[in-house]
């Protein structure tokens, strides 16, 4: 995949055929929905974060006339139920609800998209059910390992000090010595007045970081900076469920399925080391460093270079 070809535009929006929520244990309701071609072939998006949420933007990297596109909100997030709950919300049960998902839509194997946190997360689907995986495309690739996430809570003071410090000093003076535990105390607090603001500050950090030409000083003000603000936290503190990330040494598991890593050479948030990393584990893999991006999907490098990954996909497997 030549990430200087022309890029390409977002296909037209569309409006899911089908959608519903997946009841998961007995507190969480999972909402899940799908567009494009009902008998196509099936496509999972796995959202960031954790806590992002999926929007209808997401459904337009793939061709509708191709593509059955399945979209769902994980665990807390987006219009999923509870909102914004950290019990019983960890990576394993993220795991197992796409595994229902799967069954409950009668998909045999479906493609994995991702991007940040969807990188991890499909990894390690991939990993735990790769019979069920036809291939994989990330972008923006993170490992979940315990320096990704020191580098996001203080190492991107080297590019953005401003963002940083204005998220660092939202913390009173007593509070700064930990800035994770001081942030999970407050996003955790039942009262509004406490875990809202520092809700704010968390997600306006995390998004002036994520384009290679900051968009705007605003941002993650709405309601959806508290799940995205307390399931990031909650899922920093506890390293993100595993022992120290995606274990390479296993990707010898995927390895002969289609895989497409894109990277934006200048992403602050998770930085070109780990896609590094990860296209040496999977040196199969087409690797496309995107010379003028940084993070965000919508960078119109990674963007173009996303849907060139579906459309090359789409041709090079069409039976």
């Amino acid at each position: 995949m030549d990430a200087s070809t022309n890029r390409r535009e977002l296909f037209p929006s569309i409006e899911p055929f089908d959608r519903g929520m997946l009841v998961l244990d007995g507190q969480h309701h999972m909402y899940w929905e799908q567009s494009g071609n009902p008998t196509g072939e099936p496509v999972v998006f796995l959202h960031g974060g954790p806590g992002a949420g999926v929007s209808p933007i997401h459904r337009r990297f793939f061709d509708p006339h191709h593509y059955r596109i399945i979209c769902f909100d994980q665990r807390g997030a987006g219009r999923s139920r509870p909102f914004a709950e950290l019990t019983n919300n960890t990576t394993q049960h993220l795991i197992q609800d796409i595994e229902q998902l799967r069954q409950h839509l009668g998909v045999d194997q479906w493609l994995i998209f991702g991007g940040s946190w969807g990188t991890a997360l499909g990894l390690a689907y991939g990993l735990a059910h790769p019979e069920r995986c036809s291939g994989f495309i990330f972008r923006g690739i993170f490992l979940a390992r315990r320096k990704e996430l020191d580098w996001f809570l203080g190492g991107m003071q080297t590019i953005f000090p401003e963002a940083w410090r204005a998220f660092r000093n939202f913390l009173p003076e007593t509070e700064r010595h930990n800035v994770l535990d001081s942030y999970y105390a407050r996003l955790t607090d039942p009262d509004p007045e406490i875990h809202l603001p520092a809700a704010r500050s968390w997600s306006r950090y995390e998004n002036s970081c994520s384009n290679l030409l900051v968009q705007s000083e605003h941002g993650g003000n709405g309601r959806g900076a508290l799940a995205l603000a307390r399931i990031e936290a909650h899922y920093f503190k506890h390293d993100m469920f595993f022992d120290d990330g995606i274990p390479l040494d296993q990707i010898k598991k995927i390895r002969s399925k289609p895989g497409y890593i894109i990277q934006g050479r200048y992403d602050i948030v998770c930085p070109i080391t780990s896609a590094d990393d990860l296209s040496r584990a999977w040196p199969e893999a087409d690797y496309a460093i995107i010379p003028d991006a940084g993070h965000s999907a919508l960078e119109p490098g990674i963007r173009s270079a996303l849907i060139e990954a579906t459309e090359t996909y789409r041709v090079q497997n069409r039976e």
